[in-house]
């Protein structure tokens, strides 16, 4: 992806852009990433190159840190939303796949930590897919 990637959190109080290309894509089952995601794996994307512009709600953005680990989450302080963030060692922007608003021209590389993926997690693929909420034919919003 070289155009810019323009995102915002769920709320729209925070916004962003990203110049540059992403480099690799990682779906992480560590039990942190489960964590702060609330779900089965974070989504992520990185880049040792690309920058990171705050286009509005900059004043929003929370950054915790795990205390003795290199585990970070940025994420909007009205919302929740996961928000980018630039990790410092090895130096890389982190990008959540969810927070960008238009396509992403690269596949997920590969699922990280498999090992730690969550008990429930194995045959996922084999469920049903509903295009709405279950009961009801309505799109998702």
């Amino acid at each position: 992806m070289n155009d810019p990637a323009l995102g915002r959190c769920l709320c729209g109080a925070v916004s962003f852009r990203v110049s540059g290309a992403f480099e690799h894509f990682f779906l992480c089952h560590c039990g942190r990433c489960r964590k702060d995601s609330g779900s089965v794996h974070s989504a992520n994307l990185f880049s040792s190159t690309a920058t990171l512009e705050w286009q509005s709600g900059e004043d929003h953005v929370t950054t915790f840190g795990l205390p003795g680990s290199r585990h970070v989450k940025c994420f909007c302080a009205r919302c929740g939303s996961a928000l980018p963030y630039v990790q410092p060692d090895p130096a890389a922007l982190v990008v959540p796949a969810g927070s960008l608003d238009g396509p992403i021209h690269l596949r997920p590389e590969a699922h990280i930590c498999f090992a730690s993926r969550a008990e429930w997690e194995d045959d996922l693929a084999a469920l049903p897919r509903l295009d709405g909420l279950p009961g009801q034919n309505l799109p998702p919003d």
